[in-house]
């Protein structure tokens, strides 16, 4: 009986007319237990923005400057101008403003804060607009750089709405307490808010100190930083209690608007499904405290002096000395801002104008002399 040498080995082929593939041998095999995979999610409360609205603030502030300087029109109001190339964007004479912008009247055409327009001609939107003009170049510059280096980094960390609102805010009650302290000037500028959000970033880090790694180097730093520029306000023909009331107001703001949850909180609300942890508060006691009374002095305080601006009262006359805290008078410098008076008169080509500051007296010959003119001449006068 012959025999076949090779072994028999049992096969199986997979039909063409099935989907189903048949192996060779079924072996049951134990399920393969495969890992959870983790979700990373971004935590929102931590996330960085990208900053837009500072740079655009820089922008709105830098057209407003050549529109005032439009409507200045130095060759046209004035009797000289420094840098005449620039046609009708050439500025005011150094003598009527050293900070290489429009005269006192042109910034008063476009919303400079003034008392008496505010009080008596129910002009109260001056509390806002002064905000965005500048009385010069010089003024604009330290401004804008200082708002970009300081501005940005606050929006990237805290995003646009909350950052917009501390500005817009902090700049009105700078402009509030301006208004209550010098009556007899006008004030332009973004100071006030710039200081606001110098006292957001104060308030931010104390009321999230926890979260800080080199606190007492930052507190100390942001300290060095706020006090030398509010030293800077005593110097004359700088308005420091816009600095004051916008950096107190910001300074309120931060302890509402830029509070942190604790990272307890956070890690427990981003931990993975499973993970098991004894629940804590999003915020801590101080924080809420910190928040809760701000809120109710910002608003307080900027209604009662609001009220106290409309009905015309003079904050000087319940402080005595407060208006140090504007201007230091020295040796070197006097503080009397008083603006300029003069009387003229005008006989044909010759007009005679005395300030009534000084007493001086100064013949010129100006055919059809405008009274733009005549009041640069007065400021030049009286400098």
């Amino acid at each position: 009986m012959a025999t076949d040498p090779s072994p028999q080995i049992p096969m199986r082929a997979s039909s063409k007319r099935s989907n189903n593939s048949i192996h060779p041998v079924d072996v049951e095999t134990p399920p393969v237990r495969t890992p959870t995979p983790i979700i990373y999610r971004e935590i929102k409360h931590f996330k960085k923005w990208i900053p837009w609205l500072v740079p655009a603030f820089v922008v709105a502030n830098t057209v407003m400057f050549i529109i005032t300087m439009y409507v200045n029109n130095c060759p046209k109001n004035s009797v000289s101008c420094v840098a005449d190339f620039l046609g009708r964007f050439s500025f005011q004479p150094f003598k009527e403003n050293p900070l290489l912008g429009p005269s006192s009247a042109t910034l008063l055409k476009m919303g400079a804060l003034h008392v008496k327009e505010v009080v008596d001609g129910d002009q109260g939107w001056r509390l806002i607009t002064c905000n965005w003009l500048h009385g010069g170049v010089f003024h604009l510059l330290a401004n804008m750089l200082s708002l970009l280096v300081i501005g940005i980094r606050l929006e990237r960390e805290f995003g646009f709405i909350r950052v917009g609102l501390i500005y817009i805010i902090s700049g009105f009650g700078g402009s509030l307490m301006s208004a209550l302290f010098l009556q007899s000037n006008i004030s332009v500028g973004a100071s006030g808010a710039l200081f606001g959000i110098l006292g957001s970033m104060l308030s931010e880090l104390i009321t999230n100190w926890t979260i800080y790694a080199n606190k007492v180097a930052s507190f100390v730093t942001l300290l060095v930083i706020i006090a030398v520029n509010l030293a800077v306000g005593i110097l004359p023909h700088v308005d420091n209690f816009a600095h004051i009331g916008g950096f107190l107001t910001g300074f309120l703001l931060g302890f509402v608007f830029l509070i942190r949850p604790q990272f307890g909180w956070v890690s427990q609300r981003y931990a993975p499904p499973g993970h098991s942890s004894s629940a804590r508060p999003k915020f801590k006691k101080y924080q809420c405290i910190l928040w809760a009374v701000s809120l109710i002095l910002v608003i307080v305080g900027l209604s009662l002096g609001l009220v106290m601006l409309l009905r015309g009262v003079n904050a000087n006359d319940h402080c005595s000395w407060c208006h140090y805290l504007s201007c230091v008078p020295t040796s070197r410098w006097s503080c009397n801002t008083e603006p300029a008076y003069c009387s003229s008169t005008q006989l044909g080509s010759q007009v005679n104008v005395t300030c009534s500051t000084n007493g001086r007296t100064t013949t010129y010959f100006l055919p059809g002399a405008s009274s733009s003119m005549i009041q640069s001449l007065c400021s030049q006068q009286c400098s």
